[in-house]
């Protein structure tokens, strides 16, 4: 890749993510700046908190006690937001390496290259290697995620502007939650909240994916 479209991709969730209304109306302009549309479009979900909830996982291979990350097929932002939060906090350095675990999350995000931000994403994940240092030790972790919203930024913007987010139907959602660590010999190990703004894309054809994760966290 580019330096220069290496640039464009990281500007998405970069310096344009809190340019406005803790840049989540900047996010807007830059997913709208050069068609912005007038067409009907779908409401946005509402974000109401729902029960807590953990991401699908495929089938463990080997016999090792841990799966990667599976997307979910919704079409509800908030939903999907939840899930990722999930697979973001959660891994096994027992069960599978630290490659795996980066192609997994890949598989969570948008086809379409102009906006997917996969190095956001891989940033969420220890290097290798620390991971390897990890896995000396068995270390583990699970996530819950108890609750997820659009931020007020982005509502603002949405209402201001309804017809902008028919262009690339990307929705902000913070996603708030807690992940547990564990390890061999500390099978409680110990717990801390966590908290993450994800931009997450709900086009109405198809299930949702994720673009990327915000550098900061919006309320």
């Amino acid at each position: 890749m580019s330096g220069g479209a290496l640039v464009r991709r990281r500007a998405l969730l970069g310096t344009v993510v809190l340019v406005a209304l803790v840049a989540l109306a900047g996010l807007f302009s830059y997913l709208t700046r050069d068609h912005r549309t007038v067409s009907n479009h779908a409401a946005a979900p509402s974000s109401s908190p729902s029960a807590p909830s953990s991401a699908p996982a495929s089938p463990a291979a080997n016999g090792r006690s841990a799966a990667l990350p599976v997307p979910p097929d919704t079409r509800d932002p908030i939903a999907f937001g939840k899930a990722v939060a999930v697979a973001l906090w959660s891994y096994d350095t027992r069960a599978y390496s630290q490659p795996e675990l980066v192609a997994a999350l890949h598989r969570w995000l948008t086809g379409e290259e102009k906006y997917a931000d996969a190095d956001s994403v891989e940033r969420q994940v220890p290097s290798p290697l620390l991971w390897g240092r990890m896995a000396d030790s068995g270390q583990f972790a699970t996530a819950v995620a108890a609750e997820a919203h659009f931020p007020e930024s982005f509502t603002r913007a949405l209402q201001a502007d309804p017809g902008a987010i028919t262009q690339a139907y990307v929705y902000a959602v913070t996603v708030s939650g807690k992940q547990s660590i564990a390890w061999d010999g500390s099978p409680q190990g110990g717990a801390e909240d966590r908290s993450v703004t994800l931009a997450v894309q709900c086009r109405p054809d198809r299930p949702c994916v994720l673009v990327g994760v915000m550098p900061s966290v919006a309320p």
